[in-house]
C-alpha cells in the first residue's frame, strides 16, 4: 500500500458487517466481491490452540448448547466453538479457513485480541495462501513487538484509541511500520511523523465519506471503514 494512489486504500472493517454477519466468511467474501482492498479482522484461540475469528473474548453468537453460553473461548474447544451461529445465521470461522477463501486475492489485517496467541496467528499467516498479503496489528504494543521478533517478514502495526505522546517513539518500541489511529485522532503532524519514519497511516473506523475525503486530503495511506460501498463512491 502507498501513498500515490489515487485515493487511500479502502479496508473493510470485520468484512461487509452492514450486509452479512461481522467477522464471517460471508462478510469477508461480500468484500472481495464489492472489490475492497483489504479486510480486517480479529482473533481469538481456542483452548485447543486454534485462531479463530471474532471480536469478543466471550462469544457473541447462539451457542449450540445452553451449558456452553457465556463461556470465554480461551476455555472452549475448537469442537465446542463450532456450532454457535453469529446472527443465528453464520459460523465463527478460523484464521486458516478466512485465508484459504481469499487466496491472497485482496490484502488482511490481523487483530490480535487476546494475550500470548501472536505466534500461534503467525503459524496460521505463514502457512496461508498468500503470506506476504497479511499483516498484524495490536492494542497491546508488547504484542506487536513480540511479532517483529518471532517473524521479522510480517509486517505489523499499532492501534492508537487515544493521542500517542510520541508516535514515532511507538513505533521504534514495536518496530511497527503500519499505525492505526481513530480517525479523530489524525492530523498534519502525525501523518507527517509516520510517513518521515517510513511508515504509513491507517485510520479507523471511517464511515462518513465528507471525513474520508478529509482524511484523504491530508495523504491517509488507508481506511477501515463499515461503510466501504459509501466510500467507494465518494472516490468514484
Amino acid at each position: 500500500m502507498t501513498t500515490e494512489s489515487a485515493h487511500p486504500k479502502l479496508i473493510a472493517h470485520r468484512g461487509i458487517s452492514r450486509e452479512r454477519p461481522e467477522n464471517t466468511l460471508p462478510a469477508f467474501l461480500r468484500a472481495l466481491e464489492l472489490g475492497a482492498d483489504g479486510i480486517e479482522l480479529d482473533t481469538h484461540c481456542t483452548k485447543d490452540g486454534v485462531v479463530i475469528v471474532h471480536h469478543d473474548d466471550v462469544p457473541r453468537a447462539i451457542a449450540p448448547d445452553r451449558a456452553l453460553a457465556g463461556k470465554r473461548i480461551d476455555a472452549l474447544t475448537w469442537d465446542e466453538l463450532q456450532g454457535f451461529a453469529v446472527d443465528g445465521s453464520a459460523l465463527i470461522p478460523t484464521l486458516a479457513e478466512v485465508l484459504a477463501a481469499l487466496r491472497g486475492r485482496l490484502d488482511v489485517f490481523v487483530e490480535i485480541k487476546a494475550k500470548g496467541i501472536e505466534r500461534a496467528v503467525l503459524d496460521v499467516i505463514h502457512a496461508s495462501p498468500a503470506p506476504a498479503r497479511c499483516a498484524v496489528h495490536s492494542f497491546d504494543h508488547d504484542a506487536i513487538r513480540t511479532c517483529r521478533q518471532l517473524a521479522p517478514s510480517v509486517r505489523a502495526g499499532i492501534l492508537f484509541e487515544e493521542p500517542p505522546a510520541d508516535v514515532v517513539a511507538a513505533m521504534r518500541y514495536a518496530d511497527a511500520r503500519d499505525v492505526w489511529p481513530q480517525d479523530d485522532l489524525i492530523d498534519a503532524a502525525l501523518i507527517d511523523a509516520v510517513h518521515g519514519a517510513g511508515g504509513r497511516v491507517l485510520a479507523w473506523t471511517v464511515n462518513r465519506p465528507e471525513r474520508a475525503t478529509a482524511l484523504a486530503a491530508l495523504g491517509t495511506d488507508a481506511l477501515c471503514t463499515d461503510a466501504l460501498p459509501q466510500l467507494q463512491q465518494a472516490f468514484a
